[in-house]
């Protein structure tokens, strides 16, 4: 079954669950908050009315193969995705959190690949910094937190400093978009080279996005023709005539057997 469908299901099956067994608990209050990506589930319950003990005890008798593991705030701290969620007597602040097993690992500086993927991780915190509602003093310690990336991935600070001002400036002078015109195109990045082309479509419908060969993946992955013959390729050939030693160069996207007895 393909993986749509089954997502599909899934996201049925889970709204059914929450219909039965968690809708009820937050009709009578029990539950004052609710919500969930992927696996992670957010709850916020009353004390006066319940308690962990029994919201777990209720939550692993919904279905045999759902076992919920809870984690309780400490000292008012909770961590759920990205977020750092700090209960205050009157109301509630966030901060930005990393998990202990964070790398801070991002494309470095000096590698051959488009801008737009070496800036992708930087352009993600910084917006997520300027859109939440985070305190003068938590911001600018995430903006330390970025800066100290960037510096051990051999970004210079100049050019962290002119991608938030780029942000902050789009962030403010924001104009809705007519994508329904818009075609993309796709070129693979090699060098810097490849925008004396991709600069041509500049003043056009057409939107460019760069792939990239020299990934990881692609640099430990086994060749998937490692046991292909090699006339049994594509590629690109040379032959040589036996009567004037005169060289014709060609390239097939069949296989080289096939392509030279075309010739012959």
């Amino acid at each position: 079954m393909g993986s749509p469908i089954s997502g599909t299901r899934a996201e049925v099956f889970l709204q059914h669950l929450e219909h039965i067994y968690i809708r009820p608990l937050i009709q009578t209050k029990h539950i004052l908050f609710y919500t969930w990506y992927i696996d992670d589930i957010l709850i916020i319950y009353d004390i006066e009315t319940t308690n962990h003990d029994y919201l777990t005890q209720y939550t692993n008798t919904v279905h045999a193969n759902l076992q919920f593991t809870p984690t309780l705030e400490s000292n008012s701290y909770i961590n759920f995705l990205d977020l750092t969620i700090i209960r205050r007597s009157t109301h509630i602040e966030i901060d930005i959190y990393r998990k202990p097993t964070t790398t801070d690992t991002t494309i470095h500086f000096t590698s051959i690949h488009p801008n737009e993927h070496k800036f992708a991780a930087y352009r993600y915190h910084i917006e997520r910094m300027l859109n939440l509602p985070l305190k003068t003093v938590q911001q600018k310690r995430e903006w330390s937190t970025i800066l100290h990336i960037a510096q051990r991935n051999g970004f210079p600070p100049t050019v962290i400093h002119k991608l938030r001002h780029q942000v902050e400036h789009k962030t403010k002078h924001t104009t809705p978009h007519n994508s329904k015109n818009k075609k993309w195109a796709t070129f693979t990045y090699i060098s810097s080279q490849i925008r004396m082309v991709t600069n041509i479509f500049r003043n056009t419908n057409i939107r460019i996005a760069y792939k990239c060969h020299n990934t990881i993946a692609n640099l430990i992955k086994p060749p998937r023709d490692h046991h292909t013959p090699p006339h049994s390729k594509w590629g690109i050939y040379q032959l040589t005539c036996n009567t004037c030693n005169l060289l014709y160069v060609g390239q097939t996207s069949c296989s080289l057997n096939i392509r030279f007895q075309e010739h012959i």
